[in-house]
Order: C-alpha cells, then structure tokens, then sequence
C-alpha cells in the first residue's frame, strides 16, 4: 500500500509539519525505518532517535519538535499506530464454511458462514455464531458457545458449557473451563470437590497464548467485556475481572478474587482468593496483593503496599550494607563508652 503523508493525516486527524507529499509505503520501528517508511514516538526516551532515524516522516504528539524531519501529528502516536498497521497490514480474510476433516457431533449448531478448519471438534449441543474463525485443533466442549466473529487459534480447549461471546480472541493453547483447583481435606486426603461451575466472556476480549481460566467451582469465573489478559496467566474458580482491566503475562489470580473495572495488574503478581481489588487499581509487577484494596491505588512489593512507600524502601536497599557497617560501628562505639564509664564508677 502507497499514501501520501497528507492522505494519512487526514485519515487520522492529524496534520503535516515538513513535506506532506512524501509516499509512505511501510510502517516501521525508529532504528529500522528508511526512505518510504513511517515511523513513530509515543514514548518520550525515543525523542533523541528521531534526529538520527532515516524513516521519511516521523509520527508524534503535539509539541514535539525535531528539526530538518518532517512530523505527522497525531493526538496520541500510539492509537494512530493501531490504525496505521490495521490499514496497512490487514489480515487475509477467512473463506467461510466447515472442513470435511473437522468432527461437528450431531445436535451442534455451526453457522454455515464460520470458517472451522481440519481437526476442529465440536461436541454435541455447542454453538458456533456467524463468521467465527476455529484453527485446526480447536475443541469446543458440550453445550459451550461461541459469538460471532471470534477467533479462536490453534490448539484452544473450550470445555462444557463455557460461554464465549463475540469478537473475543483466544490464541493458541488457551484453556477455558478446566476444573478449579478444590481439594478437601488437603494434605490429608485430598478429596477432590466436583467443578459444576463454567466460564463467561464477554464481548471483545482477548487472551493470550497458553492462558488458562478455571470454571467456577458453583456458578460462573466472569471475564467482562474489553478486558486483555496476556500469555501464561492463571485465573482460578469463580474470579471476576471487571470491564477493560489488563492483566499482564504470568500472573496468578486465586480463586474467588474480584477485580473492579479498569484495574492494571503488572507482570507476575499474584493475587490470593477471596479479595476486592477497587477500580482503577494499579498492581506493580511482581506485586503480591494479599488484601482488599481501594479503588484507585497504585500498589507495589509484596506483601503490597503504597506504591510510593515501595520506592522509599527500595532506594534504601542498596544502602543497606552501608548503614550496617555505620551501625556497627556506632555500636561499637557505644560498647565503648558504656566500658569507660563503669572504669569510673569503680
């Protein structure tokens, strides 16, 4: 795909500084970009790039400046990027219609216009809506649903009766349904409590590759809509995950926990059972978040506390064997005293 600088701005709002007639072909990173290519800034330490960059326009926000470069400016680089690549890299579009070598059990129901591959099977009583995409090695579980226009890739297991809703992406190795984690008498008999519970998720969610969210021990694990969980992340049994909250690759959420709208859980956090995380929380990576806490709040360390109070601990941990060797030393010099004083009282 060819367009002017001028064609693109216009597409996105945006406006020219420098010369709007030059062709972008590609869009590339700030290091690999070269003439014909577009590239961007969204975050401010990549600023110093764009006097060496050799792309033929840069995108950035307003009140950035870069002399001899020509700028497209956009009210947020990173949105118009999304939209940039969409256009310029669109997906190849699936042929609808179910495979010969795909196992469709009687008693589903698969809409003519999805695109179901080899290997895919479907078991009795499941759902497939309108131009749903299932990869080869696709299961779909009795009684389970899928809206339309997901795409579910391949190797995903939708067990029984697990509730998929529509545009929701699940990549490759996603599991949906498997059994909560509930033993009684653990560490005894480890008697195993049947999971009669299942899955909702809701519309335009995605999860990445080998994510897997357990059904709810009774009644449902809830993924609300617009929520993006990344790669290698465990939900347990009857957890709850408000309206467009992120949750970062290999955490662990425990079972019974709810998280409000909007919450960010950072990279490798983990989360016990039966808490409230408010909206709009923020959970630092590898936080351990151990109880309720109020909507709103940036969190950090483990056990979690005040993401400012982290900080402060953590610039004193490399003064650490510092202030031991002070403290010493101030010990040794009170042993001192308190010995030169007891001289004197004899």
């Amino acid at each position: 795909m060819k367009k002017t600088l001028n064609e693109i701005a216009a597409l996105l709002n945006g406006c020219v500084s420098g010369d709007g007639e030059v062709v972008i072909e590609r869009i590339l990173g700030i290091d690999e970009a070269g003439p014909g290519d577009l590239t961007f800034v969204a975050n401010p330490k990549y600023q110093k790039r764009m006097e060496t960059t050799g792309a033929a326009a840069i995108m950035v926000a307003p009140g950035t400046a870069c002399a001899g470069k020509t700028l497209l400016i956009v009210a947020d680089p990173y949105v118009s990027l999304s939209r940039l690549l969409a256009l310029f890299y669109p997906e190849d579009e699936e042929t609808a219609g179910i495979s010969k070598d795909a196992i469709v059990e009687a008693g589903a129901d698969v809409s003519p216009e999805a695109v179901v591959y080899p290997g895919v099977h479907v078991c009795r009583g499941a759902r497939v809506g309108k131009q749903a995409v299932l990869y080869p090695g696709v299961f779909i579980g009795r009684d389970a649903a899928v809206g339309e226009a997901s795409i579910l890739h391949p190797g995903v297991t939708v067990y029984r009766r697990c509730l998929i809703g529509r545009r929701v992406v699940l990549h490759a190795g996603v599991v949906v349904g498997s059994d909560g984690f509930g033993f009684a008498l653990p560490g005894r008999e480890n008697r195993k409590v049947p999971q009669v519970g299942y899955v909702q998720i809701d519309d335009d969610v995605e999860i990445g590759a080998n994510t897997t969210i357990d059904r709810g021990t009774l009644g449902r694990t809830w993924i609300q809509r617009g929520v993006k969980i990344d790669n290698l992340v465990q939900i347990a049994h009857n957890v709850v995950i408000g309206e467009y909250s992120i949750i970062v690759a290999q955490v662990g959420i425990s079972g019974s926990a709810q998280l409000g709208k909007g919450v960010v859980i950072g990279g490798q956090a983990g989360v016990v059972g039966h808490i409230r995380i408010g909206d709009g929380v923020m959970a630092a990576a590898r936080a351990g978040v151990h109880k309720d806490v109020a909507p709103g709040r940036i969190i950090a360390g483990s056990p979690h506390m005040s993401h400012l109070e982290w900080l402060k601990m953590e610039a004193c941990l490399p003064k650490l064997p510092e202030m031991r060797g002070a403290l010493a030393a101030l010990q040794g010099r009170i042993a001192a005293l308190e010995g030169e004083k007891k001289k004197e009282r004899l």
